[in-house]
């Protein structure tokens, strides 16, 4: 795919937009699987949003081979597309969409509120960082019509503390009942809201993320325990149910 941008949008955090065929997405949450120049293994990454014709991701500059990427600014790259099963927007029903996102696991639950207004509703979208500075997509979330609630564990912006503070801002709100949550983000806040999701008899599903070799679904490297066995990350996954899920 031919890199159409390569920009900065937050502390150590950047967008990439692709040209090139995206025929094979085919459902928000589904990632790539991009080749980065002179390192071996590919990185996966969540798609944020896309058409036709070009693609959007998001990433932060964690290590050496992401850190190469940030530099380059032309050029093609060798990516692989439509990975994974990503989002069943059916599984929320009746139920508003509560999305919840930390981090770089924010960018998916772009496409996904998208594909939830289209369809006419309006999800509530909590995100949580760890300082003002590291927040990127609000404002776009807010411009699509989404309940955006933020935060910072600082206390920067926002609410002061994780996403769970959100969350029981919004449940004070209106019954748990009501929602069906989506979310991405790193495995302490799944935990967490795992457990917050028990107490409040809560469904949803979680985009897992873990460190992959090939992505696609040969070297076992990405696999994770369910209650239905060992399942690969990269082809069972990203996303799973909540109930298939044993951290209770």
């Amino acid at each position: 795919m031919r890199i159409v941008s390569n920009r900065k949008v937050a502390d150590h955090t950047y967008e990439m937009i692709l040209a090139g065929d995206t025929t094979s997405l085919k459902t928000p949450g589904q990632f790539i699987a991009i080749k980065v120049p002179d390192y071996y293994l590919r990185r996966p990454m969540s798609v944020s949003d896309w058409d036709e014709t070009s693609l959007r991701i998001f990433y932060k500059t964690v290590g050496h081979g992401t850190t190469a990427m940030a530099k380059i600014q032309d050029g093609a790259l060798d990516v692989l597309l439509g990975r994974g099963n990503g989002f069943c927007l059916q599984d929320a029903g009746n139920r508003t969409p509560m999305l919840i996102g930390g981090g770089v696991g924010v960018p998916p639950l772009f496409a996904l509120a998208k594909a939830f207004v289209k369809e006419g509703k309006r999800p509530i979208v909590l995100l949580g960082f760890n300082t003002a500075n590291e927040i990127f997509l609000a404002e776009e979330f807010e411009a699509l019509g989404c309940d955006v609630r933020i935060a910072t564990m600082d206390g920067s912006a926002g609410t002061k503390g994780t996403v769970l503070e959100c969350l029981q801002d919004v449940l004070a709100e209106r019954p748990a009942k009501g929602f069906y949550v989506y979310t991405c983000g790193p495995r302490p806040m799944f935990q967490a809201l795992y457990r917050a999701m028990e107490q409040e008899h809560m469904d949803g599903a979680f985009s897992l993320e873990e460190r992959m070799g090939c992505a696609v679904g040969i070297c076992m490297g990405c696999t994770v325990e369910t209650v239905d066995g060992p399942k690969r990350v990269c082809k069972e996954g990203p996303v799973f149910r909540k109930e298939v899920l044993p951290w209770g």
